[in-house]
């Protein structure tokens, strides 16, 4: 049986046990009330027994007359045990249920630890993902039968910007190519000009007023200028 099946049995048994063990607090403290309250009224009746053997002279405030009864004595000291009963039980409910929460500790520690060595494991056996320069250029040698296609993309994790001519305090790879008419590293979603002569072919959306994926072809203002002299001719 593994260390998770066996904690589901023991678990399973908690609930009744925790159960009976709540039903006779219950019982006590029933048993308890009871003694409690009889126990006052017969040391209420004693005291006033005691009160009136004092004012008539038949007892001296020294006198061993001024004391409670043996009954009266016997009734405290059983409330004192069951008292103590539940006690003893709150005890054993709590220990209970804290063995439970260390029983599962265990095993939480167990499956991290577990899942920590998977997690090695399959890293070493995986080639490592690509690189961000290197989607780049993947792109722009694939890039002949483009057909006119849109080609949006996100930059790395952690280097989203709203304006491009923000001034970022994180340091900058030299080696890292830039992009778009601002010349700075991609960051945020991007998009390549349908020209396949462009010289720069990334741009950032809001280098060039996006806020979406363009539809159908779409020419940065350099190409598109170009485009334009060419048809005046």
């Amino acid at each position: 049986m593994s260390f998770l099946e066996d904690f589901r049995a023991n678990l399973e048994s908690l609930p009744n046990i925790l159960r009976r063990k709540y039903a006779l607090l219950r019982d006590l403290d029933k048993s308890l009330q009871g003694i409690q309250q009889q126990n006052e009224q017969r040391c209420e009746q004693e005291i006033e027994e005691i009160k009136r053997g004092l004012k008539s002279g038949n007892a001296m405030p020294d006198s061993s007359l001024v004391r409670f009864s043996d009954e009266a004595l016997d009734e405290q000291k059983h409330a004192i045990r069951i008292a103590d009963e539940k006690v003893a039980l709150a005890v054993q409910a709590y220990d209970l249920v804290d063995a439970h929460v260390q029983q599962l500790d265990q095993y939480l520690k167990k499956f991290d630890e577990e899942l920590r060595r998977e997690r090695d494991s399959g890293a070493s056996t995986v080639s490592p993902a690509p690189t961000l320069d290197s989607n780049i250029k993947s792109g722009k040698s694939g890039e002949s039968g483009r057909g006119g296609r849109k080609k949006t993309r996100l930059a790395a994790a952690g280097t989203t910007a709203a304006n491009p001519s923000m001034d970022l305090d994180l340091p900058v790879d030299p080696n890292e190519p830039t992009y778009c008419f601002c010349n700075q590293v991609s960051f945020g979603e991007m998009v390549a000009c349908d020209n396949p002569d462009c010289k720069i072919e990334w741009f950032h959306f809001s280098c060039v007023g996006l806020k979406e994926q363009p539809k159908g072809k779409w020419y940065c203002a350099d190409c598109s200028g170009m485009q334009k002299r060419r048809k005046g001719k």
